[in-house]
C-alpha cells in the first residue's frame, strides 16, 4: 500500500492538477463555438479526463493525490473495495484499488442482459464498503445509479471519489447528502480558470467568457443556443 505525501494542501494538490491537464491539453476553451453536452448544456469549455491514461506519471501523481484526498477527508481503513462506473470510472478504479491494496469492481449502467446478467462484475458482498470511483462529475445525477447498484448487492456505498468536479451548479453536495453520498474530488474548473490565469497562455477575452459561465452556466447556456434548465445528468 503507498501512503502518498499528505503535507501538500488540498489547495497546492488542485493547482498542480490544473497544470497537469493544461499541460496534456485536456482542457479545451472554445467561447465563440461552444461545446453542446449530452444534456443539451452549451460551454466554453470541455475536459477530456480520458486523455490521462495515455500519461502514466501524470495519472500516477493524480491517483496519489486522490489516495492522500481520502485519507484525509474520509480516513486510512474506511474502505473494502473501489468500484468503477461503466466506462469511463473503470481505469481510476483499478490505479485507486492498487494504490489503495483494494479489490476492485465495476457496474454497468444497466445489467448486462444475458448470461448471469449481472450489473456488478467481480466479486461484492453484503455489508462490504465500496468507494464509488470515476473520472469526473457535473451536478453528480449518474452516480445515483451506480450507488443505487452497489446497494441493490447489499453493500454499503457512501463515498465517491472523482478527479474532476464541475463546480458550478449549487446544489450537488446537497441532493448527494439526501442519498447518502459524500463527494470527493482533486479540483475543479474553478481551479482550471485560475491556473489557466496565471500562466497566461490564453486569451483574457476567452477566458472572461469562461468565468461569466462558470458564475451562471444555465444564462450562458441559454444564450449561446443551449438548454436553460437542466434536467438529468449523464455525468
Amino acid at each position: 500500500m503507498t501512503f502518498p505525501n499528505t503535507f501538500a494542501t488540498k489547495e497546492e494538490m488542485a493547482k498542480l492538477a490544473a497544470n497537469m491537464f493544461l499541460e496534456i491539453e485536456a482542457v479545451k476553451f472554445r467561447p465563440s463555438e461552444p461545446y453542446t453536452f449530452a444534456s443539451g448544456l452549451a460551454s466554453p469549455v470541455y475536459i477530456d479526463c480520458r486523455k490521462l491514461i495515455s500519461h502514466p506519471r501524470i495519472r500516477s501523481a493524480l491517483m496519489d493525490f486522490a489516495v492522500a484526498t481520502l485519507y484525509r477527508e474520509v480516513g486510512f481503513e474506511k474502505f473494502d473495495s473501489a468500484a468503477g462506473g461503466e466506462t469511463a470510472g473503470i481505469p481510476f478504479a483499478a490505479w485507486i484499488a492498487d494504490k489503495m491494496a483494494l479489490p476492485m469492481q465495476y457496474v454497468r449502467k444497466k445489467p448486462k442482459g444475458y448470461g448471469r446478467d449481472a450489473q456488478i462484475e467481480g466479486d461484492i458482498h453484503p455489508g462490504q464498503r465500496v468507494l464509488l470511483v470515476e473520472d469526473l462529475t457535473t451536478d453528480g445525477g449518474s452516480k445515483l445509479m451506480f450507488a443505487e447498484a452497489i446497494r441493490k448487492a447489499e453493500a454499503i456505498c457512501e463515498h465517491i471519489l472523482v478527479v474532476f468536479y464541475y463546480d458550478i451548479f449549487k446544489n450537488t453536495h446537497d441532493m448527494l447528502d439526501e442519498h447518502g453520498l459524500k463527494l470527493h474530488y482533486l479540483l475543479t474548473w474553478w481551479d482550471i480558470l485560475a491556473a489557466a490565469r496565471e500562466n497566461g497562455n490564453f486569451d483574457a477575452s476567452e477566458l472572461d467568457q469562461v468565468e461569466a459561465f462558470l458564475n451562471n452556466p444555465l444564462e450562458w447556456s441559454a444564450a449561446n443556443g443551449g438548454i436553460s434548465e437542466l434536467g438529468v445528468s449523464k455525468k
